[in-house]
């Protein structure tokens, strides 16, 4: 769409999946007694389901779990959309935790615009990191937007499978996006 207007600037084009850091980290936090708030999951990929890859092998501060638990806690921070809309019974969504973590990614935008450094957010932006044209990952933000793409780092087998496992369903999503686009009026 912005492109179709001229007015595209990819440094400055997010698609906010602060939620699912969010969850990940609340997540992680209960089942290791840690505060939320001193927990940091990257969180990559997109917004849906399998696509929802959390970087528990790059947690700070640094966790451990059995593959079992690795597995449940992922499938978990995955759906928890779904989760919360279950337990209101169709009646809403998470709407407390959707303010939460969009006010946390203006509020870090907002830090670095005003020059504060090492400011560092996931965000779904226009990528070179896979094959997907976009795709989330830990983004260092600057006074005019994404300062640096920070990359995928170094992950475990557990999340190499789940980033390829993603990669088709992002890239059919994205297509399906900018058709949609194409065929606005």
């Amino acid at each position: 769409v912005f492109k179709k207007h001229g007015a595209y600037n990819p440094n400055k084009i997010f698609g906010v999946t602060t939620l699912d850091i969010v969850r990940a980290n609340t997540f992680v936090a209960e089942l290791k007694g840690l505060d939320p708030a001193r927990v940091n999951v990257p969180v990559i990929g997109g917004h849906a389901g399998k696509t929802i890859i959390p970087l528990i092998s790059q947690c700070t501060p640094k966790v451990d779990f059995p593959q079992d638990q690795l597995t449940t806690l992922t499938g978990r921070i995955q759906e928890a959309g779904t989760e919360v809309v279950k337990a209101k019974a169709g009646a809403g969504s998470a709407t407390l935790s959707m303010a939460y973590a969009g006010a946390r990614f203006v509020f870090s935008l907002v830090d670095a615009m005003n020059g504060k450094e090492g400011v560092v957010e996931c965000s779904f932006v226009k990528s070179q990191e896979t094959e997907c044209a976009y795709f989330s990952t830990p983004l260092l933000l600057g006074k005019k937007g994404i300062e640096k793409n920070l990359g995928i780092g170094k992950v475990s087998s557990f999340e190499e499978k789940m980033i390829a496992e993603a990669i088709p369903e992002l890239k059919a999503s994205i297509k399906k996006g900018e058709d949609f686009v194409k065929t606005m009026k």
